[in-house]
């Protein structure tokens, strides 16, 4: 860190350039330091001092590494050409390293927006024609052996003759047509000039053969370095007598980066990318025919969602010793739920990241539904998406590395740690930002949104390789790699496209209405779009078209997640129209089977489930009967009158007979058999029925004895009694203590109330207005107290950068004289902490060892304990 940039220095004289960082700090306004402290929220956690400190801050390794990677690729670009560029540098040297001799348009006007978007985030500083780049950032930008600069440019010739003999520079000086000079320095300088020079060096270039002008092509545009053996070609030797290679270690050299600028036209990069590329649309879609896709998908996540918990409503699978879930049982639940394993992990952690299932905390730790699930089933279906979209779009857990390996080579599981990516909700909103600059009803092309989000963010170390018949490897060294795999911002949003697709987000790949609304976006975009609707687009018979309302969009909230909440609201309004209402009905069918048409109404789904099982799922659902579903809501305490009365309520064609004959006959035989607890017993008034029983040899696992003509003693449990009787055939039903039929109802098994999981944050939140307001005033009183001028009791004025030194009666005096003459003064104070630090205060009223003052560093009135004053001086007069 350079300390030119840092040292407290005062104000620069007017109408002259800062001579610092803190200096140009000091020159900018209130709004230009917002601008900065939105931009790079680190800089305030905590606070600064004052603007010195700031400026120190906003020069330290991490802080800058941070603001790089938050550059987009011409910014990113334009910062790299600083980096390779005069410190100080002029605009016009910065524009023709982007520009070329070409002097390119698209970068001359996409230039100054680059380099004020690097201003207003302090990595450059200065005038026009004085342009300095944080000395963090150039030595993080700037070539180096160990770090190749994106660019592929080398050293400079100073850097690259920096070891080398004074009598090897005047021989290369020679050979390059130059006069020798008395010193090193000099020749040097005059080698730069000779390659800076464009019509000079054209000339020299002129003169080589065509083999070493080939080297020289195979080098220009990076990487720089290549090898050499201690004998080289008569071309080679060309190359290193006149300089255009230089030397850097045994065997290898480098084309010093005046030599490459020439080759390239002036040009730091090969391709330079000033525009962001455009989001292509793939297909147009009806926006109708895009809602009411999307309201499909949405209603088959809340189904979705709803057999997931439902099939773990006892009790699910339990929990590993490092946490989360084991391979099998991910495998498990996704053959229930009849999706592959990436899919049944995205909907795990799903209903884990809106706070509907986590871990029940018993000894024999298992996951189970939360509280929070009952709460969330009794919401309407639009309400219910809105929670599960809201959770998903600002989860940091990422469903998509489940599988992988984490830094310690351990796999990476279901609801298990590590899967949290803080950038994972940032990628989210824009991609779907990106969707939503479409017109309405388009899907973009995956390829262009990527290549959109890698401009917007690009990686700082990489850089695109051109193609391979642009840039050949030099021999000895390996070609570079064809492709390289997205990072980690690419294949979130790869998933991101498809998770909005399954969650009913997006339809047919175009953004709805309603994930439009998720995202704060106003309606009306979306209701006066207009867009050719792709061939083959129907409305389902259904469809409700959308409401539109009036009025203008409501002022967004300084609260996100009030505004979040408000988003999420309005987003289920817009999806409420577009879900199907529940029926109360069902088409019972000849062969034992129901067909509900639709999504069924609570109370009457429970109970179905309980008396058939679901046969197969879609748009419509399929139940089938069997004697083991109609023994089921037998024992959940249905007599077979409440069935028949059910089925005919609830069904719109008649009861089949064979249904009615089914009931029939397993309530008839339910309950003729009792089993209780002595180890367990059966009872039955037909001695005949137990002498069966007792005769059949799948009994003989259950330690059966006949007690009496109607009762039988058994070795098992009740438990396993009955199951091993149903095993056989019969209907067995349980009984009390007291000799009453046993009901057996569903049991829900709920974890403690749980809250859903934090989200990682990507670093500090941004400031809102209030504290940017709060923090701004802190600073800017603070430098006012560490730069205003103090005088001495001699008179001079004089700044001080130390703490003021008085003894207790000095101080004491000083401070009764300022109350009297309202004067302010400048204290060193200590506070309980041991905190040592400088504040400028207008004393008013000196009492019981404490002096009560207005604090200009705090922008507030304070109260000091005279103990803690080191000491007081007078400002300078007009200081204030």
């Amino acid at each position: 860190m350079s300390t030119e940039e840092h040292i407290p220095t005062e104000a620069a004289p007017a109408g002259g350039a800062p001579r610092s960082l803190a200096e140009a700090l000091r020159g900018r306004d209130d709004r230009s330091l917002a601008v900065l402290l939105r931009a790079r929220p680190d800089l305030i956690t905590p606070v600064p001092t004052d603007l010195t400190q700031l400026a120190t801050r906003a020069g330290t390794r991490a802080s800058v590494v941070r603001a790089l990677e938050r550059l987009d690729r011409f910014a990113l670009q334009t910062a790299q050409a600083l980096a390779v560029a005069a410190d100080p540098a002029s605009y016009d040297e910065l524009a023709s390293l982007l520009a070329g001799d070409d002097a390119d348009p698209a970068v001359t006007a996409a230039l100054p927006h680059a380099l004020g978007t690097l201003r207003d985030q302090a990595l450059v500083w200065g005038p026009d024609d004085r342009l300095r780049l944080v000395r963090t950032a150039r030595e993080l930008l700037a070539p180096s052996p160990q770090h190749p600069s994106p660019t592929g440019l080398g050293p400079t010739v100073a850097e690259a003759t920096a070891g080398m003999s004074p009598g090897r520079v005047q021989e290369i000086v020679a050979e390059a047509g130059l006069a020798s000079t008395h010193d090193s320095v000099s020749a040097v300088t005059a080698l730069s000039r000779l390659f800076t020079d464009r019509r000079r060096m054209a000339a020299l270039l002129a003169s080589a053969p065509p083999e070493s002008l080939d080297v020289l092509t195979l080098l220009v545009w990076g990487p720089p370095y290549g090898q050499v053996t201690a004998s080289p070609a008569a071309h080679l030797r060309w190359l290193l007598d006149r300089g255009l290679l230089l030397p850097t270690a045994p065997g290898t050299v480098v084309i010093p980066r005046e030599v490459a600028l020439h080759l390239r036209a002036g040009k730091a990069h090969q391709e330079v990318e000033p525009v962001p590329p455009p989001v292509e649309a793939a297909a147009a879609h009806h926006p109708q025919v895009v809602d009411a896709t999307a309201a499909g998908q949405a209603y088959t996540a809340l189904a979705t969602v709803e057999e997931l918990l439902k099939d773990w409503d006892e009790g699910g699978p339990g929990v590993l010793r490092a946490g989360g879930l084991s391979v099998r049982d991910l495998k498990r639940t996704a053959m229930a739920l009849d999706v592959s394993e990436p899919v049944a992990a995205f909907w795990v952690e799903l209903a884990y990241a809106a706070g509907l299932l986590a871990s029940d905390g018993e000894a024999d730790e298992r996951y189970a539904a939360t509280p929070a699930y009952d709460e969330w089933l009794e919401l309407p279906a639009a309400e219910r998406w809105a929670w599960l979209a809201t959770a998903w779009l600002t989860a940091t857990r990422t469903p998509g590395v489940i599988g992988e390996r984490d830094a310690k080579d351990r796999t990476l599981s279901a609801l298990g740690p590590g899967l949290d990516r803080s950038a994972a909700p940032e990628v989210r909103h824009r991609v779907l930002a990106l969707l939503a600059a479409l017109p309405a009803g388009a899907s973009a092309t995956p390829d262009s949104v990527l290549a959109r989000l890698r401009w917007e963010r690009p990686t700082r170390g990489g850089r695109q390789s051109p193609p391979p018949q642009q840039q050949p490897a030099p021999p000895g060294r390996p070609a570079p790699p064809a492709g390289q795999a997205d990072d980690l911002r690419a294949r979130v949003a790869r998933w991101t496209l498809s998770e909005a697709e399954s969650l009913g987000v997006t339809g047919r790949g175009a953004l709805s209405s309603h994930g439009r609304a998720l995202l704060g976006l106003p309606h009306e975009a979306v209701a006066t779009a207009e867009l050719p609707a792709t061939p083959g687009d129907k409305l389902p018979a259904h469809h409700v078209p959308l409401p539109h309302h009036p009025g203008p969009a409501p002022a967004p909230s300084p609260d996100p997640v009030a505004e979040q909440a408000a988003a999420a609201a309005r987003a289920a309004r817009l999806l409420a129209p577009l879900l199907p209402e529940p029926l109360d009905h069902v088409l019972l069918q000849a062969d034992l089977t129901a067909v509900a048409p639709g999504p069924l109404k609570r109370p009457l789904a429970d109970v179905l489930g309980v008396l058939a099982d679901v046969e197969s799922k879609g748009g419509a659902t399929v139940y089938r009967f069997t004697p083991g579903s109609v023994r089921r809501a037998l024992d959940a305490g249905r007599s077979a009158s409440d069935l028949h009365d059910f089925l005919t309520a609830h069904s719109r064609t008649p009861v089949p007979q064979p249904l009615a004959y089914l009931i029939d006959d397993v309530a008839r035989r339910h309950g003729h058999l009792r089993i209780g607890a002595a180890s367990a017993y059966v009872r039955c008034d037909d001695d005949a029925m137990l002498s069966e029983i007792l005769a059949d040899k799948r009994s003989q696992g259950l330690g059966l004895r006949r007690l009496a003509p109607t009762v039988l003693a058994a070795q098992a449990d009740p438990g396993t009694l009955l199951d091993g009787l149903r095993a056989m055939g019969y209907a067995p039903a349980a009984e009390s203590v007291e000799g009453d039929v046993l009901i057996t109802r569903a049991h829900a098994h709920r974890t403690p109330a749980r809250t859903a999981p934090e989200p990682v944050p990507d670093g500090p939140p941004v400031p809102d207005d209030t504290l940017l307001g709060a923090a701004i005033r802190a600073i800017r009183a603070g430098d006012l107290a560490s730069t205003t001028p103090r005088r001495t009791t001699g008179g001079p004025a004089a700044p001080t950068g130390e703490l003021p030194r008085t003894g207790s009666a000095e101080t004491l005096a000083t401070m009764q004289a300022a109350v009297l003459t309202g004067e302010s003064l400048w204290i060193g104070y200590v506070n309980a902490e041991g905190s040592a630090s400088q504040r400028v205060i207008a004393p008013v009223r000196v009492e019981g060892g404490f002096v009560t003052a207005y604090d200009h560093t705090a922008d507030e009135v304070r109260t000091f304990p005279l103990h803690r004053i080191t000491g007081v001086a007078e400002l300078a007069d007009d200081s204030l």
